[in-house]
């Protein structure tokens, strides 16, 4: 396990102001990684590239700017001109210890007034981008209180397949259509059937959802034919983010067997644009849940001592939903789910393991989604198909309103935050997206 530094210290005093307030994301303790272009440009905006940063209070430290301050000693300087460029692949290659060297000179450079000069630039005036080019894409279904929900309303004899307590499930989404917090996600098309039909139409998803889950970025990563043994798999991941597997339910219902999710899922993914590093996580592990009395032992591939004390980690995650006339009234975003990344029926270092076991290569920036955070109570279940029972028992919202699924104009955001007594506490940032019409028919042509 990642040893704590004087970096997890709680009493560091930052010199960046708004990092100093307990309600931020970023204290001097997180200082996670990501991309951004500043707004304000003498040239077309679009044409300015992503530079790297890293997230303090309300600010950003653009990393090349200090570069040019002298922040860095000849030991890390050139893993910070990696991070200056415009995606962080080639800083996540290079692993931990270059990950950790330069996370402890940031840490002691943002704690002398000086060295701020020229360094800093403001979060709101910035786009964030999606933080490293995303080859491959994997979505898990490692909470099982998710998986019992979500089987209950589609095989109620056998919510939880055989093999589900025995190897980490997952599907392959699509890389091209994940997107940083902020994108609108339009409604997409695809075939369905009504519940008493046999024979699918052509149309927009009428049951659109959110998943509230996390994310991890694999770093150096593995030589195809090679695996990630379990005790290995801590070196190779960079840090976590949020993650929004958007969903349309109907049309995920139509297509999904034989061969899982397609359409359903890969319109659109999103992710919070700040990758929090395992070690600002380190305060934070906790004990895996293991195995109740009954169930199946895992196997030794997927087990080790270290993953069975410390592979947890303790994050509550939320999310809001804000509609539409919600936003005309000026009311606040209702909170429609909290859970916890601890209940994960596997761990991130299991999922990892198992990914590569029979030789799969990972590459710096491939993307690792948990599934779905969920837990036994109603509120603590991370998407509208388990809150609403499949759309049978619409949410209230404030205003009066109803939501069996999301409409157009909706708003979705996710948060996420560690807290543990005699440690700073950090967070994730937003994940949040807005619901757009769909596409007009006349663009699918004959589609019917």
């Amino acid at each position: 396990m990642i040893a704590l530094d004087e970096t997890h210290d709680p009493d560091l005093a930052c010199a960046v102001a708004s990092a100093r307030r307990g309600d931020t994301d970023f204290p001097i303790q997180n200082l996670p990684f990501g991309v951004f272009r500043e707004a304000a440009s003498p040239q077309p905006f679009r044409a300015q590239p992503f530079r790297g940063g890293v997230a303090i209070g309300d600010q950003i430290v653009d990393v090349a700017a200090a570069l040019r301050q002298g922040w860095f000693s000849s030991s890390t300087a050139d893993a910070a001109e990696i991070v200056a460029e415009p995606t962080l692949n080639r800083f996540a290659a290079l692993g931990r210890p270059a990950w950790s060297a330069l996370r402890v000179e940031i840490s002691r450079a943002l704690r002398v007034p000086g060295m701020l000069d020229g360094v800093l630039r403001a979060q709101a005036e910035a786009e964030l981008g999606v933080p490293m080019q995303v080859g491959d894409y994997t979505d898990f279904y490692a909470n099982i209180e998710h998986a019992t929900n979500a089987g209950s309303l589609f095989r109620a004899d056998q919510p939880i397949l055989p093999n589900y307590r025995h190897v980490p499930i997952a599907y392959h989404g699509r890389a091209s259509s994940i997107r940083p917090s902020g994108t609108p996600c339009t409604r997409p098309h695809g075939q369905s059937t009504a519940a008493d039909a046999n024979a699918p139409t052509f149309g927009p998803s009428e049951r659109l959802d959110f998943e509230l889950e996390l994310a991890f970025y694999i770093g150096p990563g593995n030589a195809l034919g090679k695996p990630i043994g379990i005790d290995e798999a801590e070196a190779h991941i960079f840090g976590l983010c949020l993650l929004n597997d958007w969903s349309a339910r109907d049309i995920q219902r139509w297509e999904y067997q034989p061969l899982g999710p397609f359409l359903g899922k890969n319109f659109q993914t999103s992710v919070s644009p700040w990758i929090v590093t395992l070690e600002a996580l380190a305060p934070f592990r906790t004990a895996w849940r293991g195995r109740s009395a009954g169930e199946p032992e895992t196997l030794g591939y997927l087990s080790s001592p270290d993953n069975s004390m410390t592979g947890g980690i303790d994050i509550s995650a939320s999310a809001t939903l804000r509609t539409e006339r919600m936003g005309e009234q000026d009311l606040a975003p209702q909170v429609v789910s909290r859970s916890n990344a601890a209940s994960l029926y596997w761990t991130i270092f299991q999922m990892l393991a198992h990914h590569t076991c029979g030789g799969c290569d990972m590459r710096p920036g491939d993307l690792l989604g948990t599934g779905t955070l969920s837990a036994p109570e109603p509120r603590q279940s991370g998407c509208l198909l388990e809150i609403t029972s499949n759309g049978r028992q619409p949410l209230a919202m404030p205003g009066g309103e109803q939501r069996c699924f999301l409409e157009d104009g909706d708003e979705v955001a996710f948060a996420a935050r560690c807290e543990r007594v005699g440690f700073r506490s950090v967070g994730f940032g937003s994940c949040a997206g807005t619901i757009l019409p769909a596409r007009p028919a006349g663009e699918f042509g004959h589609a019917g």
